[in-house]
């Protein structure tokens, strides 16, 4: 996804998006609104074309600014997390499928991604997972309630490798301080990346937020519920690290 793309390329294929925002508060007059996200083609195969149709009517929610209610959405009162750009789908699937007693929201804008979910909902027999194709800012604002979150996900961002691109990351001071809003006291903000440079700018935006506290002593274990992607087990074996970031929402 980035400019530059060493061998072998750091997981930045749309496992998720970038923001276009800078350290600094936003000025609407001098700066574009935070995006989670940046435009890139891509080709729809028949099976996620299908995967749309048939099962986009059910499990794609369409945006609205409005607050969502979980339990008529899933029919259950049960957690709820949100993860920003599930990328085609497969970790967020085996996530839902080992965390069978917790609900899934996921944004993704890219339409193969949304397709290929969307299969893998129904190969899993999955009931657990709900779909936005929007922006994750917007849904963030419009759609989730404040201190609703039992977790948030945000795996294998962008990582923008280029110094002059750095501000385009995703996971920047203004943008955490409104996702943490909506992450409920003793909930967390899960983060991984297998770019070293952005694993260090994680740990020091959120270590700066005064509503997080790290749940380890810098980098977390990889926990047990996150699946290794054939990205990074393919890093993995030409000797690549993964730094896996995980804050609680202070009480």
């Amino acid at each position: 996804m980035s400019d530059t793309t060493p061998a072998p390329a750091p997981e930045s294929t749309p496992e998720n998006a970038p923001m276009n925002a800078p350290e600094k508060p936003l000025d609407p007059a001098q700066h574009r609104p935070i995006k989670s996200f940046v435009v890139r083609a891509g080709r729809m195969g028949s099976g996620q074309v299908k995967a749309l149709a048939e099962l986009g009517p059910k499990f794609v929610l369409p945006f609205k600014a409005e607050r969502l209610n979980p339990a008529e959405v899933f029919g259950r009162e049960a957690p709820l997390v949100f993860e920003i750009g599930f990328g085609m789908g497969d970790a967020t699937a085996k996530i839902a499928q080992t965390l069978a007693d917790t609900d899934f929201i996921g944004c993704e804008v890219h339409a193969p991604g949304v397709g290929a979910l969307l299969k893998h909902i129904d190969e899993r027999g999955l009931s657990n997972i709900r779909i936005v194709q929007h922006d994750a800012v917007d849904v963030l604002e419009q759609m989730i309630a404040p201190d609703s979150l039992a977790g948030v996900h945000i795996f294998f961002p962008d990582p923008w490798h280029k110094v002059r691109h750095n501000k385009r990351r995703l996971i920047q001071s203004p943008f955490v301080a409104q996702l943490v809003k909506h992450i409920r006291p003793g909930g967390y903000l899960h983060c991984a990346t297998d770019w070293e440079p952005y694993a260090q700018q994680m740990l020091e935006v959120l270590g700066a937020e005064p509503l997080l506290e790290n749940t380890a002593e810098g980098f977390a274990q990889t926990p047990s519920y996150r699946p290794l992607t054939k990205f990074e087990n393919r890093g993995i074996k030409l000797g690549h690290g993964v730094w896996d970031v995980v804050f609680r929402r202070k009480a």
